[in-house]
């Protein structure tokens, strides 16, 4: 058996580090080494090694008593770097700050990011709780209104691949699991032009979205708009919300060519 050649530009200690830092998130925000070392499956002195290293070039911070590691200042100075980097955020977000005074509800722009939606910009609204006005967080397109309305953008092989391939968890009871009531989500957000999904991620949400097409009409990210179903039902937001969401997600949108 011939042996899957070696990459020999890649940096295993490099990559090391990079998973000691990818242990951190929003259920793991101060970890010991022996946190981390079960997280990654890293052996405990090589987890001492990178932590300390990764400390001492500003990457993580350590409290001096517990002495757990917990994300420094660095991890805003990336997201910030990044921001200047995607002209989708720029572009994007005077129609979102617009859009959000005019429907008063939360307002997001959420990018495909592999099999996962992740919410780049984020624009509250009053009830809006901490965790969902964080940029960054990521869920899976399967299950979000703004991952159907992208994947309804893409032709019959992408999207039959995603809906039988891609990741899908149960986070409320009712979540749609079965893949073949995903597939005729999508067709429907397809023939519609707009996708909405209820209690999928969160109770008593309804998430709605509307994709922000490229040249090609294919599209990587779309507008969405999440409201409470004890304020609002179908028939209601697309009157009141759903004109408003599409003419954000086409003014975003580049031109199409001639």
């Amino acid at each position: 058996m011939t042996k899957p050649k070696q990459n020999t530009l890649f940096v295993g200690s490099l990559a090391k580090g990079l998973r000691l830092l990818r242990a951190f998130d929003e259920s793991h925000t101060e970890l010991s080494l022996g946190a981390l070392a079960q997280l990654t499956g890293l052996d405990k002195s090589a987890v001492q090694r990178l932590a300390n290293t990764l400390h001492v070039e500003g990457m993580l911070d350590k409290d001096p008593v517990t002495r757990r590691y917990r994300p420094s200042h660095a991890w805003l100075r990336l997201a910030y770097a990044y921001y200047w980097s995607d002209p989708l955020v720029a572009r994007a977000m005077p129609k979102l700050i617009d859009l959000s005074q005019r429907i008063g509800e939360t307002v997001n722009l959420a990018e495909l990011s592999g099999e996962h939606i992740i919410y780049a910009a984020r624009l509250p609204c009053t009830r809006t709780i901490f965790a969902a006005s964080v940029p960054g967080r990521m869920v899976p397109a399967l299950s979000t209104s703004a991952g159907q309305a992208i994947l309804a953008t893409h032709s019959d092989e992408f999207r039959a691949a995603a809906i039988r391939e891609w990741h899908l968890e149960a986070h409320t009871p009712q979540t749609t699991t079965d893949r073949a009531s995903i597939a005729a989500q999508i067709e429907a957000a397809r023939e519609a032009g707009h996708a909405i999904t209820h209690g999928q991620m969160i109770l008593n949400e309804i998430g709605v979205a509307c994709a922000i097409r490229g040249p090609d009409g294919r599209a990587w990210a779309a507008v969405h708009c999440s409201v409470s179903a004890h304020l609002w039902d179908d028939a209601r937001i697309r009157q009141e919300i759903l004109p408003w969401l599409q003419d954000a997600a086409g003014s975003i949108s580049p031109q199409m060519p001639r």
